[in-house]
């Protein structure tokens, strides 16, 4: 009777032993139990707000984070708004010598978007925008003037409805740096500028959709 009672404690301390020494429901030994609340997720890199020093080299744009963006009076009642979507092409950035940097941008006309469909495919036809016979908007760089610690005005051939003249845009730094979700390292921009519709020969709808043209472009860069 002695030895039996003595047997059963030893293997009620054995089974006693084994359940501690196994982890909790859920989770591993020593972390925190299931549905337990974890840490904020680390913080993402520091970026580059030094024009300086961001990295030199080919970028190609990211198209989606990057917005084409018009406007033109309306009867002069409003500004109208509009964009053109899949912008695409490449930056040669030198940020020692900012002068030499160069830039090729490319917009598909038929990617024009209003918000109102009929509206939208009016635009994308004659006697509006053609897209048929002139299916991109094109700018290519031919100087860069530096105007301030992160900001320079490009001048470029810009290309639209058929023409080709000068127009001088102006670009704002905003920062660079690696985005954690796109895997990549990212250089944004600010690009802003106006032109005339009738020096590009383009007067549909003229005098009550304006003449002046406003543009703002905001860029994401991707490199390589």
């Amino acid at each position: 009777m002695k030895t039996s009672s003595i047997l059963a404690g030893a293997a009620l301390a054995i089974l006693a032993t084994a359940a501690l020494a196994q982890p909790p429901a859920g989770g591993p030994p020593g972390g925190p139990p299931a549905g337990a609340r974890r840490g904020p997720p680390p913080p993402p890199p520091p970026v580059e707000l030094d024009a300086s020093k961001v990295q030199g080299g080919l970028y190609q744009i990211e198209p989606n984070h990057t917005r084409t963006m018009f406007g033109i009076s309306h009867k002069q009642f409003t500004t109208f708004y509009g964009e053109f979507r899949n912008l695409t092409g490449t930056l040669q950035l030198d940020p020692k010598n900012p002068a030499a940097s160069k830039v090729d941008l490319k917009v598909p006309v038929a990617s024009v978007n209003v918000q109102i469909d009929k509206l939208n495919d009016e635009l994308r036809h004659a006697p509006w925008l053609d897209a048929d016979k002139w299916p991109e908007i094109d700018f290519k760089s031919t100087a860069v003037k530096v105007t301030g610690k992160d900001t320079a005005d490009v001048t470029g051939d810009f290309t639209f409805h058929g023409q080709t003249h000068p127009l001088t845009l102006h670009v704002k730094f905003n920062a660079a740096g690696m985005d954690n979700d796109e895997k990549v390292y990212i250089a944004g921009f600010t690009v802003s500028g106006n032109f005339s519709r009738k020096e590009w020969g383009f007067t549909t709808g003229a005098p009550l959709i304006g003449d002046n043209v406003d543009l703002i472009i905001q860029a994401a860069f991707k490199k390589g």
